[in-house]
């Protein structure tokens, strides 16, 4: 019995693997040309552009006159610009305000409250920011006209309980601070309709009590530990904003489509895999948005949705960004996830403004 001998000819073989060279290129030159018109890499672009800026310490308009090229959008500028909005604002607001009920404290030289505050319990309000203040006195019982605790940037390590009795709050930030738990008794403020917990890197739950919170519009618990979506959160059905970006999310619950009043999703920086399509049945979801890098499935009806922004980081530009000499451009992980916020917070509005809230599908 005989075999059969195939025989090809050395120059049909080599024909052949030219052409696929050739598509091969041809693909890489389309793929290069893609990736350079892309919003991500332009924003990477700006992002490094901003990093070498602040590494070097000169201004951003003098750094440009010294014949560096200027990206379009600098999205520094934009960051220091949408701050000193937001406290002219703020600074507007405070004026209106009778000031005889805001109490403001503000500076490292102030490690705990002045005596006489615990006199004034009349207070309405309280702002208190870059401290070095650990503890929130228990006599904060007392002010029961309390609308507004704020308290961000601080060395606060926990809240009392009895913060539990302050029925009429409304607003509470506790942002980046040293938090490693909240309080049960936060459930008891039920005219609570704000609640910031983000920054404090140690978080990784919040207790089921906070499920009686049905007011609350806006939670942001990013950059924590927080591993899956909080039962209580997903109780809270005038949810309107949720972020619980820079996590330790894989999956996401598939019964989140509980928050039926949700519009804004921000979960970049987590390690989702897939997508829920329980995500459909959030009627009034306007914007998510999400980190691609680990995404293998997600339902193409969220990318063809008429009214939802869905954007996709493939490659996250915020992501752990360090100076060319290797030296890291934010000195505190507390301040690098800061600054994150306030960058990601000026990418999604720099879309905003140029009409270019894209779908970045997954490839």
């Amino acid at each position: 019995m005989g075999h059969k001998v195939v025989v090809f000819d050395i120059s049909v073989v080599r024909a052949l693997w030219e052409t696929r060279v050739k598509k091969h290129k041809a693909w890489q030159k389309k793929e290069a040309e893609r990736l350079e018109k892309s919003a991500l890499e332009k924003i990477k672009e700006e992002w490094n552009f901003v990093a070498e800026c602040r590494r070097k310490g000169i201004p951003q308009a003098a750094y440009c006159k010294n014949g560096f090229v200027d990206t379009s959008v600098s999205l520094l500028e934009k960051i220091e610009r949408n701050s000193l909005t937001r406290q002219s604002s703020l600074s507007k607001e405070r004026d209106k305000r009778s000031s005889p009920f805001v109490f403001e404290l503000s500076g490292e030289h102030w490690k705990e409250f002045p005596d006489e505050l615990k006199e004034q319990t009349h207070l309405k309000e309280w702002h208190i920011n870059n401290t070095l203040i650990q503890i929130i006195p228990t006599y904060i019982e007392l002010f029961q006209a309390m609308r507004i605790l704020d308290l961000p940037q601080n060395q606060i390590s926990r809240l009392p309980v009895e913060i539990g009795r302050l029925k009429n709050l409304k607003e509470l930030n506790v942002s980046f601070n040293r938090l490693k738990s909240i309080p049960l008794e936060l459930g008891d403020c039920e005219k609570l309709e704000k609640l910031d917990c983000s920054g404090n890197l140690e978080l990784t739950e919040l207790p089921f009590e906070l499920s009686n919170l049905k007011q609350v519009t806006f939670v942001d618990i990013s950059a924590n530990k927080f591993s899956s979506v909080p039962i209580c959160v997903l109780r809270m059905s005038n949810l309107q904003w949720l972020d619980i970006s820079n996590n330790n999310l894989n999956d996401l619950p598939q019964d989140i489509d509980r928050l039926e009043e949700l519009q804004t999703f921000l979960l970049y920086k987590n390690k989702l895999t897939y997508l829920p399509y329980a995500l459909l049945n959030l009627r009034k979801l306007t914007l998510m948005v999400v980190s691609g890098d680990h995404l293998v499935e997600l339902p193409t009806a969220l990318c063809e949705s008429p009214t939802l922004k869905f954007i996709s980081l493939m490659d996250n530009p915020i992501d752990n960004t360090q100076c060319q000499d290797g030296d890291e451009i934010i000195e505190s992980e507390r301040d690098r996830q800061h600054f994150d916020k306030e960058f990601m917070r000026a990418y999604i509005e720099d879309l905003k403004e140029r009409g270019r809230l894209l779908i970045v599908k997954i490839i």
